[in-house]
């Protein structure tokens, strides 16, 4: 059977009921970016964290499971550091890097990955785009070029994802709507490469975050676990992470929806604490890179914004830093103990 016909037939089995009564069974993970303001200040003498070492003894902290870091950088002697705290803390770890775009960065995105790889990361996410679709490209010819060299990226990352037994997972990341990031892996047609499901991007590209989890299911190997509220603003709708529980997400659902294809993949929590997010669809630029998509779109995901209020979302402007990072710290523990307590996630115990 090869992967066309086996996602054939996983997708035809997505319709069966959902493998336990409880949505999740397993430890909730971290990505570093639910800690974006204090990771920021890791230079700061006046801060405790360092690098890695540092974040899973936070993890220990939390109960968290797996977290998923950048590993560039790392020495090989650094990378064992790694693997042996978070083996002495039971925790997994997936890596973040960045992908080649030429011959020439062959090299590093190799080093890069083996150093994740003797840490103990298999998985590896990346992105497309670090930018936001609708702020990047001005016109077509720009996002044609963009999707040649994202295919361009992935077909020189894959002989070396395959020779190291190692899995890259792509994030929809503000960037592909999922029939685009579907038909993306399809033409890479490989086992090693596959999606890093981020619950609430869609969102920002008039998909409802709950469709593209059933459109990318048979290929997701790890997710950011977040939940959302939205509101209008005049050029279009906010958009923002909030703690688990307190969105417009319906979690055990999409938790669910993840599993059926991948009983043992991790949802590592990505509580980003920010000022919302501007998604400007009333203004001409937004739909530079979208001319065929139906207004129906358009009106479906602003009816949702109707049900927010702007005034509720999170704000972190008039804050100053380290009020940024109480914060941050109290949106992460209310979402462990959400998911712990609501949605069946468990806690490490050491």
């Amino acid at each position: 059977m090869d992967r066309r016909t086996f996602l054939a037939a996983s997708a035809a089995f997505s319709t069966v009921a959902p493998l336990s009564s409880k949505p999740c069974q397993q430890p909730l993970g971290l990505t570093i970016w639910s800690y974006g303001q204090r990771w920021r200040q890791r230079g700061n003498p006046q801060e405790s964290w360092k690098d890695a070492l540092d974040v899973l003894d936070h993890c220990q902290s939390l109960g968290a499971g797996c977290l998923q870091i950048g590993v560039r950088g790392w020495s090989k002697d650094f990378a064992g550091k790694v693997r042996k705290k978070r083996e002495s803390l039971g925790i997994a770890l997936e890596g973040q890097i960045g992908l080649p775009k030429r011959n020439e960065d062959l090299a590093k995105f190799e080093t890069e990955l083996l150093r994740g790889k003797e840490a103990g990361a298999s998985i590896f996410r990346a992105v497309c785009l670090s930018g936001r679709r609708y702020e990047t490209f001005k016109s077509m010819a720009q996002w044609d070029a963009f999707r040649h060299q994202s295919l361009l990226s992935l077909q020189l990352a894959e002989p070396v994802l395959r020779k190291n037994r190692c899995k890259l997972a792509i994030e929809n990341h503000k960037d592909w709507r999922s029939e685009e990031h579907r038909e993306l892996l399809q033409k890479i047609d490989s086992e090693w490469i596959g999606v890093n499901f981020d619950f609430g991007n869609n969102w920002s590209l008039l998909e409802h975050p709950q469709e593209a989890a059933q459109h990318l299911a048979p290929y997701i190997f790890t997710t950011h676990f977040k939940d959302m509220q939205m509101a209008e603003y005049e050029d279009g709708f906010l958009l923002s992470e909030v703690p688990i529980g307190s969105g417009n997400l319906d979690l055990a659902a999409m938790i669910t929806t993840c599993r059926r294809h991948n009983p043992d993949v991790w949802f590592n929590l990505e509580m980003i604490t920010r000022d919302p997010l501007k998604v400007p669809v009333l203004k001409d630029q937004y739909w530079t890179t979208f001319s065929e998509l139906p207004a129906t779109e358009l009106a479906k995901t602003l009816r949702y914004t109707k049900t927010f209020d702007s005034k509720n979302l999170p704000r972190i402007h008039h804050r100053d830093q380290q009020g940024r990072i109480d914060f941050e710290e109290d949106n992460v523990r209310k979402s462990f103990s959400y998911s712990q307590n609501k949605l069946g996630f468990s806690s490490v115990s050491h």
